[in-house]
């Protein structure tokens, strides 16, 4: 059977769980004024970062793609375009490239308003009248095979592999089984692992693109840390995470991966690009959570669960990160910012199964309009685009 949630149907015919404004800056240049719009519209979200100009070639492609599929994501009802005029992605590209979903767009270029303080103004103008728009719009009830997850972690111990990703992992399974789709990442941290994750693809070419990214991931690392002159620096995982109990990052990428269950996977997603398919994929990208964070979303991902042993505050503009740790001394420092303990089951209180339960069923509700913490307390940490290395 299948259950559903109460979402936001879109022109283009995709799901969104909230409705913002997104104010997305072409270039690091117009970053400033597209802070200073949302900040004065609310339910708007902005998304500063530090490129989009002097970037060539695959580097300047992949900031170009993802920005494009961020706009795209249906979590936000509109967009408005902030530009600085002389960049070399353009606004105007930018644009163009959400413009097929049908959704609310508006372009606002810094030099030909005349200056910063008039575009701002153009900007409140016409990111006020989307959300008037936005406003009218009412959730629906809408199937769980519309609903994307993102499975994220940071600030890993070793609870994290023993409860909170297995949990998260029998949730995921619950809305693949549903016809629903979860995206595994953070390639880095998962190393070693290729071979057990390609036994579980639908067939030999989704098998032989997980080995591949997995693997091509490995060679660089290997490349990087050759080169670098700080030896110190080369460890896979960070000193948080050995000081949490975890020995290496062979011991790491065996407990994140049980972040996506037993599902099979259908397919392997580059960076800034969106899904094609139903189902569970695995996403090239680094391992920082940010990166990571902002291809899941320009995948298409809805909803971030994101574990976290620990324990982190972070979250993302528009999209709920909804934090679960496996260790219950986390949950009580970090109550204000981590939703769901795990640890229970450490302290046998509860199940594996019912935890996972109980974070599908909060999936659900968030999904449906339940504030996450981090999005309650403001974070929004954690878009970052990666660079080509």
């Amino acid at each position: 059977m299948t259950e559903t949630f109460m979402g936001y149907r879109r022109e283009n015919g995709q799901v969104g769980i909230r409705n913002e404004i997104a104010i997305i800056p072409s270039v690091f240049c117009s970053g400033k004024v597209a802070e200073r719009i949302a900040y004065q519209v609310p339910g708007s979200v902005y998304f500063r970062h530090p490129v989009g100009c002097s970037q060539v070639g695959e580097d300047l492609e992949t900031t170009a793609k993802t920005l494009i599929q961020i706009g795209k994501n249906p979590n936000y009802a509109g967009v408005v375009v902030v530009g600085l005029g002389c960049e070399r992605f353009s606004p105007q590209e930018l644009a163009a490239g959400i413009k097929p979903t049908g959704k609310m767009l508006e372009t606002v270029i810094i030099q030909q308003e005349g200056d910063s303080l008039q575009a701002i103004q153009e900007g409140i103008k016409k990111a006020r009248e989307m959300q008037q728009v936005a406003s009218r719009q009412q959730r629906e009830e809408i199937p769980v095979s519309e609903l994307t997850i993102a499975l994220n972690c940071g600030g890993s111990d070793v609870t994290s592999g023993l409860v909170a990703n297995p949990a998260l992992g029998l949730a995921s399974d619950k809305i693949v089984e549903q016809g629903g789709s979860a995206i595994l990442s953070e390639i880095t941290e998962l190393l070693g692992t290729e071979d057990i994750l390609a036994r579980r693809a639908v067939d030999d070419h989704v098998a032989a693109e997980i080995k591949r990214t997995i693997e091509d991931t490995e060679q660089r690392l290997e490349r990087q840390t050759a080169e670098s002159s700080n030896q110190a620096r080369n460890h896979l995982i960070s000193t948080g995470n050995y000081d949490g109990g975890l020995s290496s990052v062979v011991e790491k990428s065996l407990g994140s991966m049980k972040k996506s269950g037993n599902a099979p996977f259908s397919g392997v997603v580059k960076y800034g690009e969106q899904l094609q398919q139903k189902g569970l994929h695995l996403l090239d990208s680094p391992g920082h959570d940010g990166e990571t964070a902002t291809g899941q979303v320009a995948a298409g991902a809805q909803l971030i669960v994101f574990p976290t042993g620990r324990g982190t505050p972070t979250g993302f503009p528009g999209v709920p990160v909804l934090k679960i740790t496996g260790n219950s001394k986390t949950y009580q420092r970090m109550k204000e910012n981590i939703d769901i303990n795990v640890g229970r089951v450490i302290d046998g209180e509860a199940s594996l199964e019912q935890l996972g339960e109980e974070i599908y069923q909060e999936i659900i509700e968030v999904a449906s309009g339940k504030g996450v913490k981090a999005e309650i307390l403001g974070h929004d940490e954690l878009f970052c685009i990666t660079r080509v290395p």
